[in-house]
């Protein structure tokens, strides 16, 4: 392992650790300005499907990024909880019965599974609120106007022309598999425009130039791709122990992916042409973007 893979798999584990004390304290049980009550059951599953593990590598990005860039470290802390809520909000909602019905994440209960369906619903409507509220409120130390424009770049990212709207296509990808475009722009949207938003908003955060905003988002489409690629081949070639989940789901639902319709070689080489994409577009950050280069290796080359 190099130096700089070392250097990021720490500074994941202090992201992590950084972005889980800041979610405690925002799922705490105290009501929050204008709240009436926060109900105990509801809280605890809201804890339940965020405060449960994970790399946190979405959290991590935002972080490093606004590192990067120059930006507040408390700012970028926040828009980072605020992004895990929105990704933990979107996983609760994508296990239920009506979506993936599964019962294992992380290698824990789901929280319908743990609680109720009508629970797990009501606990991704409130992370996903609860994530606006993180980004917009003025605890989160920037302008008006960049907080405002954090706001609409997480909804574009999660909403029907992102997130949101992958989960749909697919659903629909169920009864009608794909094209290769087609899985395409479904993972771009499904998995892909949370990661990219992640990347971006560091400079978003930072106030960056124009041409460092790109640079980042464009980082953020590429790691995105090798995320989902990564995956796909993941859910071929592990098992459910390791994976922390169910694995085989998506062929066993006659569901399209670039890993089925290119095969596990082509994968791999395209892993590796993205990750020296990823590198190439840090190349005018010099040392200080060895960390974002060792977490694209990080993307393609991960066992869960």
């Amino acid at each position: 392992m190099t130096e700089p893979d070392r250097l990021f798999l720490a500074d994941l584990a202090r992201a992590a650790q950084a972005v889980e004390a800041c979610l405690d304290g925002l799922l705490s049980p105290e009501p929050g300005a204008d709240e009436i009550a926060r109900p105990s059951r509801l809280l605890a599953a809201m804890r339940h499907g965020v405060l449960n593990g994970g790399k946190r590598l979405r959290p991590y990005l935002v972080l490093e990024s606004a590192r990067l860039c120059g930006g507040d470290r408390q700012a970028a802390l926040r828009i980072a909880a605020a992004l895990e809520c929105i990704h933990c909000y979107s996983l609760v909602h994508d296990d239920l019965p009506a979506m993936d019905d599964d019962d294992l994440r992380r290698g824990q209960p789901t929280v319908h599974i743990a609680f109720d369906e009508a629970t797990a619903i009501l606990a991704g409507d409130s992370l996903l609120t609860l994530a606006f509220d993180i980004a917009a409120a003025p605890e989160t130390p920037l302008s008006g106007e960049s907080r405002a424009a954090l706001v609409v770049a997480l909804a574009r990212a999660a909403g029907i022309g992102g997130m949101a709207g992958g989960q749909a296509l697919d659903l629909a990808a169920e009864l009608s598999p794909p094209d290769e475009a087609g899985i395409v722009t479904l993972q771009a949207m499904k998995t892909g425009a949370l990661i990219r938003f992640a990347c971006e908003a560091g400079a978003l955060i930072a106030g960056a130039d124009a041409a460092t905003q790109a640079s980042l988002r464009r980082y953020g489409e590429v790691i995105g791709r090798a995320f989902q690629i990564a995956d796909d081949l993941l859910d071929i070639t592990s098992d459910a122990a390791s994976l922390g989940k169910a694995t085989g789901k998506d062929e066993g639902r006659g569901k399209g992916t670039l890993v089925g319709l290119r095969g596990i070689d082509w994968a791999r080489e395209e892993l590796g042409r993205l990750v020296a994409e990823a590198e190439d577009l840090l190349s005018p950050f010099a040392e200080k973007g060895e960390t974002l280069k060792a977490a694209a290796r990080f993307v393609a080359n991960r066992k869960n």
